[in-house]
């Protein structure tokens, strides 16, 4: 097993590609990526202590923006995938956050995700400054 983290203090989730997986050419759907990009975000908050009942607690929540996607190689069914994230940037009320998938027999890079999120008030759902401790549990320095 190869290991090439992207930087310093990622998040790893780890995959089995099943075959729920695959699309009609044979190898991992497109959509799949994004699934566990989303995954391994909710993941890595909630390993930080930030729940979807935490946020609401505090009264703010990310929401997606927007998604970029780089398809670099193609999985496979049996394939045994490491996916790394970590937060990018913040701003007052957004933020972003990277993914790196690779292939963990040779550390290939599979494929990258960039999401683009906007910090929100859990009842007018209007962007807000973030919650100081979301802050600080989501700077990136903490991670890169």
């Amino acid at each position: 097993m190869r290991m090439n983290p992207p930087v310093r203090n990622p998040f790893v989730l780890k995959i089995t590609v099943s075959p729920e997986d695959i699309d009609a050419q044979g190898h991992v759907s497109n959509v799949k990526i994004l699934e566990w990009a989303n995954r391994a975000a909710i993941a890595h908050s909630d390993h930080l202590g930030f729940t979807v009942a935490r946020y609401y607690e505090i009264g703010g929540i990310f929401v997606v923006r927007r998604h970029e996607i780089d398809y670099l190689l193609p999985a496979y069914e049996g394939e045994q995938l490491v996916l790394y994230t970590w937060p990018s940037s913040k701003k007052r009320s957004a933020a972003e956050r990277r993914h790196e998938i690779q292939r963990e027999s040779d550390g290939a890079v599979v494929a990258r995700v960039l999401n683009k999120w906007v910090y929100v008030d859990t009842e007018s759902g209007r962007p807000k400054r973030m919650h100081p401790q979301v802050a600080e549990t989501f700077d990136p320095a903490n991670f890169i």
